[in-house]
């Protein structure tokens, strides 16, 4: 690696940071989803607008992303962001009421636009050699911060019977959810004060007439005989979009047909990403596990697992990708996808619910205090879960079921628990060879850098409102279709998204921004 690649790699890799941190919020609610329920007293919907309230409020930062990035730049713009993930980690932590948790994570869900925008800045300041391998940074950081939640979750857990004295005075026996919401605060300061590091992006710098700054930042990041060069690249690439300072004829001009096959292509994959269902695994990670059967702690060490599993795979992507190609890693590992959502959506209609009195007994035991009366439960037998936990409301109600719900399951459950992981492994390491990464990179090349601006955060926004959909209506889906009626809905759509993308997806490997562009146009 030559030190301009060096410099290119310490810049790409502060702004993929923010991955971290978005993986962090993502995967440290799903740890709490249980406890949140109980001490709030939630339904399946408020449940889901908690978890989901991050993807709602991202909707309404895209419809402006844009707007703020092309007018203060893409640097100032990931500051602000840094700061919203801060003051939102605070107020989580801290939240008194349901309706405060809600607007808190809501507020972080502003921050959510760091994606995006880390894919632009990224692609605009990568060469074109090792751009696939700085975008890919991201899920990079992403898979770190899964990890690190999911263990932080399990650690956190495994620490409320016997916690070190200044955490017991501290009560966080009782507020363990607080706790593990809170882990995110100091990566989040820790972001927002390496931002201040990085340059600016010198194709911004160019657009807005500062040529000198920007022939500056690229001589950092480029050797002096290719400056001239790039900078007439830039300055012709906005030339023929006929750049406009208006927002309007922007999003005007992205919707032309000059543009028609990258913004078709966008759209798609942004879709396909978050219709394959990887964000009911992301941010109901121990709930899903909890489905198998093998109870609360096993579920959320589980979660470490799945978590380690999408860093390893995401980092066979960063190597592969400039290697392979998109299209190649796309293709295969949507096909494993689809593949790994039916074994697991086999596994679920396969399994078998029943209980008899000695496990009836246990359970009621462990909830002495509570008087709970299942005994109408034994020797039933249900055809799936959502037999099971019908007849558990109707005994107990709706909040307490959810309590009680994951033992119940872990003693009734008859299942291949090993095809039912191993199709979820499967499932996690596809989606981080393939689309989760390579969906950055390609919306980091598929579009010209004059309409960049609103077009990454139309891509954005259509990942974030399909995403919100998965998210929030999760807690109803499973309580209404089950858990394999889940699977094989994601199944389904995982295979019509992966017939559309081998259709209409360019390889974009070794090519810079100027080539695609060119053969879009021809396509459009």
């Amino acid at each position: 690696m030559n030190r301009f690649h060096a410099t290119a790699f310490k810049f790409a890799a502060i702004v993929a940071f923010g991955g971290f941190i978005f993986g962090l919020d993502a995967a440290l609610i799903s740890g709490t989803v249980r406890f949140v329920t109980a001490e709030f007293g939630l339904t399946d919907l408020q449940i889901g607008a908690v978890v989901s309230a991050p993807g709602f409020g991202v909707l309404f930062a895209l419809l402006v992303t844009g707007l703020i990035c092309d007018a203060i730049g893409r640097k100032k713009t990931l500051i602000l962001i840094a700061s919203l993930y801060l003051v939102s980690a605070v107020t989580s932590a801290l939240a008194p009421s349901f309706e405060t948790l809600w607007a808190a994570r809501l507020l972080g869900g502003l921050a959510f636009t760091s994606l995006s925008l880390a894919s632009m800045y990224t692609g605009e300041i990568a060469p074109a050699s090792i751009r696939g391998k700085l975008v890919t940074m991201n899920q990079v950081t992403i898979g770190l911060g899964l990890s690190a939640a999911y263990f932080s979750n399990y650690l956190l857990l495994q620490m409320i019977d016997s916690p070190p004295a200044w955490m017991l005075n501290l009560g966080f026996a009782d507020n363990v959810w607080r706790w593990m919401l809170g882990v995110e605060i100091v990566p989040a300061l820790i972001w927002l004060l390496l931002l201040l590091l990085i340059p600016e992006s010198p194709r911004w710098l160019v657009l807005n007439g500062r040529e000198s700054e920007a022939r500056t930042v690229l001589a950092r990041l480029n050797p002096s005989e290719k400056i001239d060069s790039l900078v007439s690249e830039i300055k012709q690439s906005a030339l023929a979009g006929e750049k406009s300072p208006s927002v309007g004829e922007q999003i005007k001009d992205m919707f032309s047909s000059r543009y028609r096959m990258a913004i078709t292509i966008g759209i798609t994959i942004a879709l396909v990403q978050a219709l394959t269902g990887i964000n009911v695994i992301m941010f109901y990670a121990p709930t899903v596990f909890e489905q198998v059967g093998i109870g609360t702690d096993s579920a959320f060490f589980q979660s470490v697992v799945l978590g380690l599993v999408a860093l390893a795979f995401t980092l066979v992507a960063v190597a592969t990708v400039d290697r392979y190609g998109r299209r190649v890693l796309l293709i295969v590992g949507l096909t494993t996808a689809a593949t790994s959502l039916l074994i697991c959506s086999w596994g679920f209609s396969s399994a078998t619910y029943k209980l008899d009195e000695a496990q009836i007994v246990e359970i009621q035991n462990q909830y002495e205090g509570d008087k709970l009366d299942l005994s109408a439960l034994v020797g039933v037998s249900f055809e799936d879960d959502v037999s099971l936990k019908k007849a558990l409301r109707a005994e107990v109600g709706d909040i307490k079921a959810k309590e009680v719900e994951a033992k119940l399951i872990q003693s009734a459950i008859t299942i291949n628990v090993f095809m039912v992981l191993g199709g979820l492994i499967a499932f996690v390491a596809a989606f981080n060879l393939s689309i989760g990464p390579i969906m950055w990179v390609i919306f980091s090349e598929i579009v010209p850098t004059h309409i960049r601006g609103v077009a990454i955060p139309l891509f954005g926004f259509t990942v974030s409102l399909a995403s919100y959909f998965t998210q929030q209506f999760f807690p109803w889906q499973l309580t209404v279709m089950g858990v394999g009626q889940i699977f094989l809905f994601y199944a389904v759509l995982v295979t019509i998204g992966l017939i559309a993308l081998v259709k209409i997806l360019p390889e974009t490997r070794n090519r810079s921004i100027e080539e695609i562009e060119a053969e879009l146009l021809a396509r459009s």
